[in-house]
């Protein structure tokens, strides 16, 4: 429990190869993973705007979600500044649920905590608010932190990863995270941006 955060609900692992990633947390009796391949992802890196290219792969050991990402394309990335500095890869961040991440930033600033802005990911609905804003602090910068819109949606989609490695008997280790989201939207008319792996 952070005072300032809240739970840490998840630990996010840049690795630079993720079929040796996914093994590593298999081999010790950790998944199954739901990959989502090659996403692409509007944002802000230190505030210039790119398209985010990556794959993140999520399952659960307990209450703590476990997600490795790995970069991909051109633009440049936090992920991809950690992966010059750890090539082998490792903890990148740690995550929080936030109702509005901006409103949490505005909020470290009117405190006078120093925290910088490294990267966000724009909503997808295009009301221009960050639904992910990353974190690192001004005088002592590691890990990362993560706030995470508090959105119905991955409630939902969280739980249905948590109840499958609550469940797992060591089947298909390595799962496209768009069967889930066929799932969760079935009959909603909504629809959910993700990449190659569905």
């Amino acid at each position: 429990m952070s005072r300032i955060f809240g739970p840490v609900i998840q630990q996010g692992y840049v690795v630079p190869n993720m079929r040796e990633a996914t093994r590593h947390w298999i081999e010790i009796g950790i998944g199954p993973f739901y990959v989502d391949e090659h996403l692409k992802l509007p944002g802000l890196y230190y505030g210039k705007q790119y398209e985010f290219e990556l794959s993140p792969a999520f399952t659960y050991s307990g209450d703590q979600q476990i997600e490795l990402i790995q970069p991909h394309g051109d633009a440049p990335s936090i992920y991809k500044d950690y992966l010059k500095r750890v090539p082998e890869g490792g903890l990148q961040h740690i995550a929080v649920w936030a109702e509005e991440p901006d409103d949490v930033v505005n909020k470290l600033k009117a405190e006078g905590r120093r925290f910088e802005v490294t990267q966000s990911y724009i909503d997808i609905t295009q009301t221009n608010r960050n639904r992910h804003v990353y974190l690192d602090s001004i005088d002592h910068p590691g890990t990362m932190v993560q706030l995470m819109m508090h959105d119905p949606l991955y409630i939902k989609l969280f739980g249905m990863i948590k109840h499958a490695a609550d469940t797992w008997d060591g089947s298909d280790p390595i799962r496209p995270i768009g069967v889930l989201l066929e799932e969760l939207l079935a009959g909603t008319g909504a629809d959910w941006k993700h990449g190659d792996g569905d």
